[in-house]
């Protein structure tokens, strides 16, 4: 019997811990994010960033840092949202997420995570200088991020004066040819490959560069 009843205390404890735990994130607990974005370049822009996320509803202080390019808000932390979620919703209202920081309510830090590929070899890393059309820097953090993410790229950077990728991959695992591809698929031309006019129509109005005419 006394078993049985310090067992129900147990329970009784964590329960009514876990309804003091939801109850005070009711009260208003908040997480802060801490986001950089790339192609925030002039007010404008940033009242396009600032309407785009504001569709996630409760998002409370809302301040957009120009000179840093930096966004930062405050979000309930009952609905937990993701460091993903909050990219994504930065992406599609034309801009680039470069890393999320999110301190959550409990005092716990979250970050976005960029890792090189284990399967790279330094002993194959190449450099390689590719043409590719933008500019601006809304373009530049475009191109780097498609580039970035392509298995076996180590380093990337596109100048918007000289209108140049440059480019540390491991030749076994990719090509100048993948990498045109990919930042083709995004909406700017490269030496080779033309892209889709879709795409290139649909970039912000900040994006349309002068495009070259293919013979493919």
């Amino acid at each position: 019997m006394k078993y049985l009843k310090l067992i129900l205390i147990i329970c009784s404890v964590i329960g009514f811990t876990s309804i003091n735990e939801i109850n005070a994130q009711k009260k208003g607990d908040m997480d802060k994010f801490i986001v950089n974005v790339d192609g925030l370049g002039c007010p404008f822009c940033a009242y396009g960033l600032e309407k785009k996320i504001k569709k996630l509803k409760g998002i409370k202080k809302i301040k957009i840092d120009m000179e840093e390019a930096k966004l930062t808000f405050n979000y309930p932390a009952d609905k937990l949202l993701t460091l993903e979620a909050v990219e994504k919703q930065v992406d599609e209202a034309g801009y680039t997420a470069m890393g999320t920081v999110v301190t959550r309510y409990n005092g716990e830090v979250e970050k976005t995570q960029f890792k090189i590929s284990d399967k790279i070899d330094q002993n194959r890393v190449v450099k390689a200088s590719i043409p590719v059309a933008g500019t601006c820097g809304m373009c530049q953090g475009r191109i780097n991020k498609v580039t970035r993410n392509i298995e076996g790229v180590v380093e990337c950077d596109w100048d918007e004066d000289t209108q140049i990728l440059t480019v540390k991959y491991d030749k076994d695992l990719t090509n100048t040819t993948a990498i045109e591809e990919a930042v083709s698929a995004v909406g700017h031309d490269t030496q080779n490959i033309k892209a889709p006019d879709d795409v290139y129509e649909n970039l912000p109005a900040c994006c349309y560069y002068e495009r070259k005419s293919y013979d493919n």
